[in-house]
Parts: structure tokens; sequence; C-alpha cells
């Protein structure tokens, strides 16, 4: 239970400071944030949580990370669902709270910092440009996860080097998807936004999975 709420909160975390910093901060007038500020607003999401809640449930924060770190052998089968629906609930009671933020002033939600591709990407990127980045981005993500946080790493540094590694993947993923590489936070922001975000709900939630699940097999292949 205490891992599971530990999940809950940090993904909660993830999503009311990244998404938050997107809806509320990036384009207001003049002194806006931008995507750099966006990008660390995410990796700095991580990083506190890391160091604050990772020695409870190893701030996983993500479905995709909880599914690659399962075929990497890092966490047990019966802990897998119970994380998974922990994060995607802390995901959706943070989108929850924004909604009344970014409502609060009789503004529109618009897109809510949704994930998309085609016309629903930032930039106007296809599907097929949408899918790689997405996959490249997870499966690096996770190579970094796996390798900052293995037995034989230093000591310490993980959650500096998996906060900056995201931080990285948002600045080059933002024009393209407005970055996902997470499942609970798309799923949290779409069912939201509906229509068209929840209709591209998918791509976003089997590619990171597809990626970290992947990038696993490669770390284990690679430290033999």
């Amino acid at each position: 239970m205490k891992k599971s709420i530990s999940e809950f909160i940090g993904t909660f975390w993830l999503v009311f400071g990244g998404c938050g910093s997107a809806m509320l901060a990036a384009g207001y007038p003049n002194v806006g944030i931008g995507f750099v500020g966006v990008s660390l607003a995410f990796g700095l999401t991580v990083l506190t949580i890391a160091y604050s809640l990772g020695h409870i449930s190893g701030a996983h924060l993500n479905p995709a990370v909880t599914v690659g770190l399962w075929v990497g052998g890092r966490i047990e089968s019966k802990d897998v669902l119970s994380y998974i629906v922990s994060q995607i609930a802390g995901a959706i009671t943070a989108a929850a709270v924004l909604y009344i933020i970014v409502t609060g002033n009789g503004s529109s939600i618009g897109d809510f910092a949704a994930n998309g591709y085609g016309e629903h990407s930032p930039g106007k990127y296809s599907m097929l440009a949408a899918l790689v980045t997405e996959f490249v981005c997870t499966f690096i993500f996770l190579l970094v996860i796996l390798g900052s946080t293995d037995e034989k790493a230093p000591k310490g540094f993980a959650g500096i080097a998996i906060g900056l590694a995201l931080t990285l993947i948002h600045l080059i993923s933002i024009p393209v998807t407005n970055t996902s590489v997470n499942p609970a936070r798309s799923i949290s922001q779409a069912i939201f936004a509906g229509g068209w975000a929840l209709e591209q709900l998918w791509l976003f939630i089997l590619i990171p999975i597809a990626a970290a699940s992947c990038a696993a097999l490669i770390y284990n292949y690679l430290k033999k």
C-alpha cells in the first residue's frame, strides 16, 4: 500500500508540475517560460520525487517505466498492476485539479496539454514522426533509468541523471507530440481534452511501453 501511495503522489506531482507549467506558465504574456521552462518543470518533478519518495517505491511515475523495469527483472510481477493503477489515478487526479485551476479565470481548457500528432502536433508532425520520436525518447529514457540505478552505477546520482534525461527529452520532442513517454500523463490529459486526444491516445500508450520493453532487453544484454 505504501508503494502505491508513493506512486500516486509522485505521478500527481509529475502531471501537476509538468502539464501545469505548460498550461499556466508556458505562454503567459511576455514572460512565459516557453518550451525550455516546461522541459525543466517535467525534469524537476522527477528529480524531486526521486530523492523524496524514490526510496519507498522507486519513483517510477510512469507505466512504461514500470513495465520496462519488470521486463528487466527490477520489479516483481505482483507489484506491476498496483503501480500502474496508482500512477494513472495520480495523473487523473492532477488533471482534475489543473482543470479547476485553468478554468478559474474563465478560460477554456484548449488542448489541455494533451499529446497528439498531425493537426494536433504543436509542429504539425505526422503520425510516423510522432511514433518514431516517442519510441526513441522512451527507449533512451529507460536506458538512462536502468543504467543509473544499476548496482554498479555511482550511488546517489540516479535522480539527477533521470531528471536531466527527461528534461532533454522534452526539449527535443515537445514540438512533435507535446512529449508523452508516459502513458499515465497522456491518459490523464486526454480524458479532459476528449475527442481527438482520445482517438490518438493509443500511440502514447503502446509505443512507450514497447520502447521501454525493448530498452530493458537491450540493457540486460549489454550488462552481461
